[in-house]
Parts: C-alpha cells; structure tokens; sequence
C-alpha cells in the first residue's frame, strides 16, 4: 500500500502536469485574439466570440451534469462585480494586443499578482508586511524597465495592460471571497454570462466576418480555448493547492515569447528579459513568503490546548 505522502506527490504532479496543459491550451486564446485584432476586427466583436463560445460550451458540457445548480447563487452582487472586472481585464488586454506584442502584454498582465497582494490589506483584511510591500515595489519597476515611460519605446496601449491586469487582481480577490460560497463551474458560468450581456450590445454595431480560413479556426478557438483552459485549471486544483500551483503559471510568459516570435515575428528583447525577470522574482518571493506565513500560522494552531 502507498503511504499518504506518495499519495499526495502523485496528486500534486498531477496537478502540475493538469495545469502546464491547461496553459498550453490558452497560449491559443491570446495568439487567437491578437491573429484576429491584426485582421482589422472590432474588439468588441473578438469579446463577443470569447464569451458567446465560452458561456455556450459551459451549458452544453456543464448544464446536463449540473443542473439547475449551475445557475444557484449564494452572493449576486459579487458575481456581478466579478463578472465586471472580467470585461474590463479582457478588453483592456485584447485592446491592447493591437499596438502591442503578447510578450509585454504577457508580461504586464502578471503584475496582478503583486497588486491582488497590494489590495489584500483594504480589501480582505489581510497584513502586508514590509517585506512584500518590497517586492510590490521592485516588481513595478520592472513594469517600468518594459514599457520605458518617457521613450520612444513607450506605447500608451501599455496603460490598457496595466488596467487589465488592475481588473484581474481585484477579479482574483473577488474569486477568493466567493470561495465556499458559489462552486467553481458556477463562477465561470456568471463571470462569463455578464461579460457577455455587457459587450453585446457593442459587438454588433460594426460586425467583419472573418475572411480567411485561418481566422475562423481563430474565431473558434477563441472561446474553446479559454473553456477548456480554465475547466483544466479547475481541475489542476483539486489535486494541488494554489500555493503548489503558482510558480508554474510563469512558465506561460516561455509560450507568450515562442509564439510572439515565431506567430507574429515580434521576438522579445533585452528589456523584455530583464524587466519580466523582475516580476517574476518579485512575484515568487510573495509566494513563498506568503506560503511561510501560511505554514507558522498552521503550526501555531494545530498546538493542543494546553
């Protein structure tokens, strides 16, 4: 018979290997959409087919096994917000795709990270000590080394990625008050049934069919990809915690920069390397950091009463 720890080294490999497919499924939801911006088509529409296809495959996949479940909501104000910012991460980022190449958008988008850490104080109570208020700082002037404010380098679409990934840290804090409240199938049900009600209105105002081959597969993977992505994702957590998981979801800025190079024919360069370097360091100290709290925290409260 395996001992529990085996049992838990298994469950956590595959909970790695679960979320390195998980990424690899939704490097295809950014080239996707960044293939489909260069087209000339609106970002309202390529949201449209995010969301139509995402909320789409959720009831045909998800609704026969669920139920009515899937529709239950123990907080509506809190899936509305979370549904918002969801609109406004993806907008701000498939905007900014236009001007910019997925390595920086990439890039930019894994400041959420330090800033859910920063809004964790006034919105969740939590302490923040000097030690990460450090690497908050360091990981944005990392920020600062990629887009080079001031330069000829310097792109404002750069302030779109920022309000993004701005968005997807208080999504990510919305998430984990939802947590024990409504399951997972359920957030993503209403995370992308508001964004889609939101961006409808919009997408149809100046609607472009795709006119090769090559963007309607794009059109479509679209939103299969960002299902299929997230669903494993889900998965890879049941396995695994979160504090497993996190450093391996850096490894999806390698796949932004391979298809940015060999997609688009945008390589990154040096600043890239450096300034991304930064943030992930930045955001690996605030993992283990948080993880070590986690862990003296434990500690203390499994002592027995004495």
């Amino acid at each position: 018979m395996a001992s529990p720890v085996a049992a838990i080294e298994h469950n956590a490999n595959r909970a790695i290997l679960i979320l390195l497919l998980a990424q690899s499924i939704l490097i295809f939801l950014d080239v996707s959409a960044k293939w489909l911006a260069t087209t000339g088509m609106p970002t309202t529409e390529i949201m449209f087919a995010r969301y139509g296809i995402h909320v789409g495959l959720l009831l045909i996949l998800v609704l026969p096994v669920r139920g009515w479940d899937l529709f239950r909501t123990g907080n509506w104000q809190l899936e509305g917000a979370r549904g918002l910012c969801l609109l406004v991460s993806t907008g701000g980022n498939f905007l900014a795709m236009r001007y910019l190449p997925l390595t920086v958008t990439g890039a930019l988008l894994f400041t959420s990270p330090l800033m859910v850490c920063a809004l964790s104080g006034p919105l969740l109570g939590e302490t923040v000590g000097w030690r990460r208020w450090l690497a908050i700082a360091m990981g944005f002037v990392g920020i600062l080394i990629i887009i080079r404010p001031g330069t000829e380098a310097f792109h404002p679409a750069a302030l779109l990625s920022l309000l993004a990934a701005f968005a997807g840290a208080v999504f990510g804090i919305l998430t984990r008050k939802l947590a024990g409240v409504d399951s997972a199938m359920t957030q993503q049900f209403y995370a992308g049934g508001i964004a889609l009600v939101a961006v409808t209105p919009f997408a149809f105002g100046d609607w472009t069919w795709p006119s090769q081959p090559i963007s309607w597969i794009a059109f479509f993977t679209l939103g299969t990809a960002g299902v299929l992505g997230h669903l494993l994702i889900s998965v890879a957590h049941r396995f695994a915690t979160p504090a497993t998981l996190a450093p391996f979801n850096y490894l999806q800025l390698l796949y932004l920069a391979i298809a940015s190079w060999l997609i688009f024919n945008q390589p990154p360069d040096r600043w890239f390397f450096l300034g991304a370097a930064i943030i992930i360091g930045s955001g690996l100290y605030i993992w283990l950091r948080e993880r070590n709290l986690h862990r003296r925290t434990t500690s203390v409260d499994e002592l027995p009463d004495r």
